[in-house]
Parts: structure tokens; sequence; C-alpha cells
């Protein structure tokens, strides 16, 4: 991976690369980038963990969720899930719905739209008996070959941090972006003074305004993506999940230094140009981009609730099981732990927050949450 991205640079009329295109080839460059590889990835044989390998509880939350936005709001039985992992949430959704709905489930289609070959192929082996329901595209491209448009719920869990950005940082009263090159035979960062167009007009609409020696990440690409599909989502629901920061704490001090990052063995390292292809590069989504561009492209802001919030309001104490099993690797108490790991306050669910959209349909979420008084909306 690191020769592909030397060769990049040395092949650039100015000897550099936006952060953005450095993030393109790391993670999703055919030959060797860190998605596309044959490799364990998520878990305790890979670099990180997310919310749906701490348990199936999670995707039969959503089942019951997703399964109330159809019975109770009348948004039709299709999911269009964007990255989809190892398929566990996608299994988990697919067996609980078809266990309490079994005659919506048999109008039920599900969609992964994922880039990997290798997690395609992780995702059918997870899936088993359940893969019949689901249809699997490499991008939006694809899926926009098959179908003209979608209609449903469209669904996904850390897949925005994954989007390339351009990186800036002011200093000195002067805007710079920063770039990728090569000195002395290493990827170092080089600063230049911002002459991006794209990026001008994305602080100018935004509002966001630098302090000195700030850095900030610009998802240029986010805004591409809700833009572009404006058309293909029509009469539906999004639900976002994710780390990330509104323009209130972009300006707080702990964040002055943005969130690029990577994770590599379960380490979170600082340097994004450290193990290029062999580590996940991340950074937090700007939640008020993607609720601004959203609006532009036909989404009706509904929510964003930190994730432990959600889940109660979404019912999850109804899967809490009284029983009184001694053995503590029962799947009765497997179940309670891992029910209490995603709503302690320092849990998983505290560093992660749901946002949730809707286009052409005026949901009644009254009747859609279980426990309304569980939400505190930001």
């Amino acid at each position: 991976m690191a020769k592909a991205i030397y060769e990049a640079i040395y092949a650039s009329p100015l000897g550099r690369i936006s952060y953005a295109d450095y993030m393109r080839l790391a993670l999703y460059d055919e030959r060797c980038g860190y998605y596309m590889s044959e490799r364990t990835k998520i878990g305790k044989d890979g670099d990180f963990f997310t919310n749906s390998y701490v348990s199936d509880l999670f995707g039969k939350l959503f089942a019951s969720f997703f399964l109330r936005l159809v019975e109770k709001g009348g948004v039709l039985p299709h999911i269009c899930e964007f990255g989809g992992g190892d398929g566990k949430f996608a299994r988990a959704v697919l067996e609980e719905w078809k266990r309490k709905s079994p005659h919506t489930y048999k109008q039920l289609s599900y969609i992964i739209v994922e880039t990997s070959p290798f997690q395609r192929a992780k995702q059918l082996q997870t899936l088993g008996d359940v893969a019949e329901k689901v249809m699997q595209y490499k991008d939006l491209k694809e899926l926009k070959q098959h179908m003209p448009s979608f209609t449903g719920i469209v669904f996904s869990n850390e897949f925005f941090d994954a989007f390339p950005v351009h990186v800036i940082a002011k200093e000195n009263g002067k805007i710079y972006e920063c770039f990728v090159t090569v000195n002395d035979g290493k990827l170092i960062e080089e600063k230049y003074p911002l002459d991006n167009e794209d990026i001008f007009q994305y602080l100018h609409e935004r509002q966001l305004y630098l302090a000195n020696g700030q850095r900030l990440e610009v998802p240029l690409a986010i805004k591409q993506f809700l833009l572009q599909t404006s058309a293909f989502f029509q009469n539906s629901v999004m639900i976002t999940i994710d780390y990330g920061y509104t323009d209130k704490e972009l300006q707080w001090p702990a964040r002055q230094q943005g969130s690029l990052r990577g994770y590599y063995r379960h380490r979170l390292i600082t340097d994004p140009l450290m193990y290029p292809g062999e580590m996940d590069i991340t950074a937090h989504v700007q939640w008020d981009a993607l609720r601004m561009y959203g609006e532009q492209a036909g989404w009706e802001y509904v929510a964003l609730v930190r994730q432990d919030r959600f889940l109660l309001a979404a019912g999850i104490l109804e899967y809490l099981v009284t029983h009184d099993d001694t053995n503590p690797f029962s799947s009765k108490n497997r179940q309670n732990r891992a029910l209490r790991s995603l709503i302690m306050d320092e849990g998983i669910s505290s560093a992660f927050h749901v946002m949730i959209q809707q286009k052409g349909m005026q949901l009644c979420w009254d009747d859609i949450w279980v426990q309304q008084e569980f939400l505190l909306f930001s």
C-alpha cells in the first residue's frame, strides 16, 4: 500500500496529495486498501469493535424498531444497509424480524451496499439460512443499475466516519490545507495556503470559523454523497449511527486538533500516516453537516440522540430477561450483560449518537418510541 501512495505522490505535479486522496488509497484501493484486504478487521482478532460485535441484541432491538416503523409508521419493509461489516447486524435483524412478524417478513427485502469483496463473502458466511433475503451490491452505482429508486429504511453503523476528508489548519491568521508528501523516504505532512474553492465554499455555507491553531476535517465526500443520492432515496427513514461532534462541540478546546485517527490492533494511532493500508482511518462525523446537507437533499431532520438514550427509548429493556439461572455463561446471563454494556454510562454507547432523518414521510414518532421519557435530543 505504501508503494501505491508513494507512486501517487510522485505522479502528482505538485509532489503531494490531499488527505482525502491519501485516505481513498489507504482504505479503498482495490489492490491493497485496508477495507479491500482479506484480513479480519472487526473483533478481538481485528483492529476495532462495533456495536453489532458486542451482541446480537443490538440487531434484535433494531429489528423491533424497524418493525414498528413498518407497522405503525407505514414505512415499506425494505432495508438498505451501508457497510454491513461481517453481516452480524443483518442476520440478527432478519432472524428477529422473522420470529416477531412472519407475515411482514415475507415482504421484507434487505440490501447491503459493501465495497469490500472480502466483507461481502464474510457476510454471506454469517447470514447462513437468511442469506436468501439479502441482496449485495459493491456500491451505489451498481445498486442504481438494478433499481431506479429506493423506498424504506436506510441504515448505517460507523459508515460516514470512514469517508475521505480534507484537512485544514489555521496558523497566524491564515488557513492552510494539509497535504501528504514524501521526505527522506517517509510519509510526512506539509501545509500550503488553502486554494481549494470547494473547501472555501464548505466553510462559507457551513459558517465555520477556525481559531488560531485549530485543525478541522472537511468532509466534502459526505456532502457529495448526500446531494448525489437525493433523487434515489424516496419516502424513507434514514438512521445513522456514528461518533461525531456538533458545531458547538467543534469549538471546544479539546477538539481543536481535529479527529483524524487510526485504529491498529485495538490501539488508537494519532498519526494517520502510520501503517497505510494496515489500519482503519476515521474522522468524527460533523453532525450539523449531515443535517444541513441532508436537508438540501430532501431529508427532514427528526432527532439526534445519544445511543444509550436511543436504545432505551426504542425498548431495549424489553429484552432484559428475568431468570434464576446461576450459570454465568448461559444465554440469558450473556444477553443481560450485553444489555447492560450497551446502556451503561461508561459503555460503548457513550461514544455514539443516532441521527434520524425522514424523506417524503410525516411519521408520528410518539407512536414509534416505547419509552419516550428516555429521549434527550441534542
